[in-house]
Order: C-alpha cells, then structure tokens, then sequence
C-alpha cells in the first residue's frame, strides 16, 4: 500500500511572505545564541545545585524536595541526585534541540530563575555562613 502525499491546503501560500520570514528567521525566533546561552546557564545551574545538594546532605542538613528526599530514602544521596539532575539536563537539551522559539527562550529563563532564586542564593548564603561561623 502506498504512503499517503501530503501538501499544503489550497489557498495557503507555500512562501513566506513577510521580508523577515523570507529570511530564514520568523519574528518569533531568537537568536540561537541567545538560547544556547540560556540552556548553558540552565547546565551550569543544574550542576551546582546537584553539588550543593550532595555536599549539604554530607553535613547532615535535610533535602527539601520530598520527592527527591524518597528517592534518596531507596537510593542514597549520590544516585538519587545524579538520577534527578541527568534527567533534568536531558529535559533541557530537548527543550535546546527544539530550536530559538520565544516560548523555548522563556522556558529556559523562567527554569534559570527559578533555580537561580530557590537554590543558587540559599546555597550559597547556607554555606557562607557555616564557612563563616
């Protein structure tokens, strides 16, 4: 049996109309160094937090993510984490591979504040103060 043909609707032009889309890059795209920027930053986010984390648990201080913390429970702390930050960059290089779309570069802001916000600063302020005390 044959595979279907597909094409484009009647009516609907197959060229880009728009001087910027006949560019190559349609307005709602980005960059793709701008988005590559983004998603090394989200790596790099990514890896410190799984490091602080590991070295936190090292001290005896308690994870707050209660998922994690039962994946630590069945785990230990090494696996569990090396677990949840492989998938966590797996998920963010998909969101890469998917291209310079606006939504992707909010995704990945968005997941660089986040992270920035709730694990970056609170690490960094909690292992100064032991450092420092």
């Amino acid at each position: 049996m044959p595979l279907p043909r597909f094409s484009l609707p009647l009516g609907r032009p197959a060229l880009p109309q728009s001087p910027t889309e006949r560019s190559g890059k349609a307005r709602w795209d980005l960059s793709p160094r701008v988005v590559h920027t983004l998603f090394l930053l989200n790596l790099g986010l990514q890896l410190f937090d799984g490091l602080s984390t590991y070295q936190g648990v090292q001290l005896g201080w308690q994870e707050s993510n209660p998922l994690l913390q039962a994946l630590m429970v069945h785990w230990g702390a090494g696996w569990a984490l090396l677990g949840a930050k492989s998938a966590a960059c797996a998920l963010l290089l998909l969101l890469r591979c998917l291209g310079t779309h606006r939504l992707i570069a909010r995704a990945l802001t968005l997941t660089a504040a986040y992270y920035f916000t709730l694990s970056f600063l609170p690490w960094v302020s909690l292992l100064l103060l032991c450092s420092a005390g």
